[in-house]
């Protein structure tokens, strides 16, 4: 828990001083000055900080007891019946292989085939899967999955998605601002205060960064769902986590993605506009990527 608090103070500085620096190189610091406005540079460097960081921490804080309550997931304390007992006793063999704390385990009330794992810290995390894929996957499919979630969880890749996140709000805020700043001064000629170009300006580019940074987030998504897959073959086996996958593969229709931020976490992904938004691999390709693991 400290150490991840530590490396969000440590990424929230890291990224004033980039940003401080990038001005400076590009001269808007000047220019902004010659222009009445260095005083502008300074107030939006804390303030980008504050709105790309704490939207990110908040939502990482909170995920788990927002994942309970939004996607209905009812927690196993007591195993009710001989599945549930199985849930808890793969699981904590899992985590135990992966050196984590036991996760919360539970299970969510719905037809999608898919499973996810939440929580700011991997000693208290959160594992869920839904009733649907109970009923279509086999148990050494669904114990794939686990492993498939546990690996999240042991990667810290909650973590680390938020503090990126974080870095991309930042950047956005930030350089959207900036922008909308140069239009007011060099378009509108506004020497004092914002004008028309500030907001039009300011509104357009963050659109256009916020979807260069969704890209940049989405890569990094993929990536982690190689990572993710890899460690679910570690720990219940390369050819079960195949097997999981190829599931996955006969019922497409049904292995939708969850909705939110949990997307991101679940083994299936949804189809978007174009590739560079997808959080997850085609299974096509992951499966073809386990295959030719050592």
């Amino acid at each position: 828990m400290f150490t991840r608090l530590f490396l969000f103070l440590i990424a929230n500085f890291g990224v004033l001083a980039m940003l401080s620096l990038s001005v400076r190189l590009l001269g808007l610091d000047d220019y902004l000055a010659s222009q009445g406005g260095a005083f502008q540079i300074n107030g939006l460097l804390i303030m980008a900080a504050v709105m790309g960081f704490f939207g990110s921490f908040i939502s990482l804080a909170m995920s788990k007891t927002m994942a309970i309550r939004s996607m209905g997931v009812r927690l196993i304390e007591a195993p009710a019946n001989e599945t549930e007992a199985w849930l808890l006793h793969t699981v904590k063999r899992q985590a135990d292989a992966a050196g984590i704390g036991m996760p919360d385990v539970g299970i969510f009330d719905a037809d999608v085939v898919n499973a996810f794992a939440t929580g700011m810290n991997k000693h208290d995390a959160l594992v869920a899967v839904s009733s649907g894929l109970l009923r279509s996957m086999s148990r050494d499919e669904a114990e794939a999955v686990l492993g498939h979630e546990v690996s999240h969880v042991a990667n810290g890749d909650m973590v680390t998605m938020a503090l990126l996140q974080g870095v991309l709000n930042t950047f956005v805020v930030f350089f959207s601002r900036v922008i909308g700043i140069l239009i007011d001064r060099a378009v509108f000629r506004i020497e004092r205060g914002i004008g028309p170009g500030y907001w039009i300006g300011s509104i357009v580019a963050e659109l256009l960064l916020g979807l260069l940074a969704a890209m940049v987030a989405a890569a990094f998504s993929r990536y982690r769902e190689y990572r993710a897959d890899a460690g679910g073959a570690r720990l219940a086996g390369r050819n079960k986590m195949i097997a999981a996958l190829e599931r996955l593969i006969r019922v497409r229709d049904a292995a939708r993605p969850l909705p939110g931020e949990f997307a991101a976490f679940g083994i299936a992904g949804g189809k978007t506009l174009t590739m560079l938004l997808g959080t997850h691999p085609p299974l096509e390709k992951r499966i073809e990527r386990l295959r030719q693991m050592p």
